[in-house]
């Protein structure tokens, strides 16, 4: 059985490490871990996520107390299902991120069915706002390829992008993901993108 509800997922802790300051690998290597059934790799794995994990959620539910009860769920979800975690689809932190995203999107359809902040919602989480160079990557770059090429980009980039490209957040949501402004983080996307196109470009 997984840690109970109140033991590590509740609201996060104040002053807890974000999970942008630990190394992607450090967070993979702890996801794996839990999936084999070690509490302490979980608690690590909370301490450093949940931060970010629930203020996602409060962004998604505009509410506190349905945003926590979001966050218990994810985690939840998140030692229920560690053993699914591919690090060569994406990163810890972004596999985490997109369970999160899902149960928050869930949480406010079900409550927000038949009213207009549901329809609000809908509009602007479906309309994805990718400009012309991310538009164009995915009508034409495989996944494997891109995978490849991923190698080549910066570490800021490839973060940007796993969020932008394979978990399919918005501009706006990747700027507060990654604590940073919304044109840094459009920046951080359009030049990893054009740099992907360039790199699998070659040999073409």
């Amino acid at each position: 059985m997984g840690p109970g509800r109140n033991e590590r997922a509740g609201a996060p802790h104040v002053g807890a490490p974000v999970g942008a300051g630990a190394e992607p690998d450090a967070l993979a290597a702890l996801l794996q871990r839990s999936a084999r059934g070690d509490r302490a790799a979980f608690a690590e794995l909370y301490d450093a996520t949940a931060p970010r994990a629930h203020g996602l959620a409060v962004r998604v539910v505009r509410d506190p107390a349905q945003a926590e009860e979001v966050t218990q769920e994810a985690y939840l979800d998140v030692w229920r299902t560690a053993s699914r975690f591919d690090p060569e689809l994406g990163s810890a932190l972004t596999w985490l991120l997109t369970i999160v995203h899902r149960k928050a999107v869930d949480r406010v359809r079900s409550a927000e069915a038949s009213g207009r902040r549901e329809a609000t919602y809908h509009h602007r989480n479906q309309t994805i706002d990718h400009d012309a160079t991310a538009e164009a990557a995915h009508a034409s770059l495989e996944a494997r390829r891109v995978r490849a090429a991923l190698t080549q980009l910066t570490d800021v980039q490839r973060e940007a992008i796993e969020l932008a490209y394979f978990g399919g957040y918005t501009h706006t949501e990747v700027a507060a993901l990654l604590d940073l402004p919304v044109g840094t983080a459009k920046t951080r996307i359009r030049d990893g993108l054009i740099r992907l196109r360039d790199t699998i470009g070659v040999g073409t």
